[in-house]
């Protein structure tokens, strides 16, 4: 697995009361759901950055007001044969 490093200066992480380790972890939920939103992953493949399950993964996008029904036809037919 590759490793992705991102700085966050120490006033955000005051500003938000998260630990780096808790924002580690939603910076990687909101990454994969914008991804899949704009359609450059679908929904296994952003489970997988997510680190969820593809069932919590779609679940999980209702809470950014993200619809996992908008795929074409087409689109939906990939992510079938992808997961």
């Amino acid at each position: 697995m590759s490793s992705v490093q991102i700085d966050v200066p120490d006033e955000v992480l005051i500003s938000l009361k998260e630990t780096p380790e808790t924002i580690s972890r939603e910076l990687s939920i909101l990454a994969a759901v914008k991804l899949f939103e704009l359609g450059k992953l679908s929904s296994g493949r952003a489970a997988q950055l997510a680190q969820v399950s593809r069932v919590e993964f779609l679940n999980l996008i209702g809470r950014y007001q993200v619809s996992p029904f908008a795929l074409s036809p087409e689109e939906l037919a990939q992510d079938v044969l992808n997961a």
